[in-house]
């Protein structure tokens, strides 16, 4: 009962029982990504474009979605990720969702959460002062 009442009350979780029916009567399921995030398509948007989006698996996140699915979602192209038999080239790495907020968030020498001493200016740098 708490999972209906999650998710009939919260956007965050995965998709509202709004979006869960428009996915039932007017959409067609196209491709789900290593993640477990559904994509579907149907209807039409403002623009008479086909009308394209995603269910997550859990929190509603959208740096969660790799390139290839959100360049389609945006009608960059029109060929799915799932169309295509796509290979990464070695230099590229495995899509991370956005980490700020969490502990693996980037923190840089002298940050306040990062206990590394800053590092020095080389010179190419002069801190402004007042009046000078």
């Amino acid at each position: 009962m708490s999972n209906f009442l999650v998710q009939m009350f919260t956007w965050w979780n995965g998709a509202t029982i709004g979006t869960r029916f428009y996915t039932w009567r007017k959409g067609t399921r196209v491709g789900e990504d290593e993640f477990g995030n559904v994509y579907y398509q149907g209807g039409k948007d403002a623009e008479g474009r086909t009308r394209r989006w995603v269910i997550y698996n859990g929190l509603a996140e959208a740096s969660a979605i790799p390139a290839g699915w959100h360049g389609w979602m945006h009608h960059r192209t029109d060929r799915s990720p799932a169309e295509e038999s796509y290979t990464p080239r070695e230099w590229q790495k495995p899509h991370l969702a956005n980490r700020t907020g969490t502990p693996e968030a980037y923190r840089p020498k002298g940050s306040q959460l990062n206990p590394e001493e800053r590092p020095t200016v080389t010179g190419d740098y002069d801190a402004w002062s007042p009046g000078s």
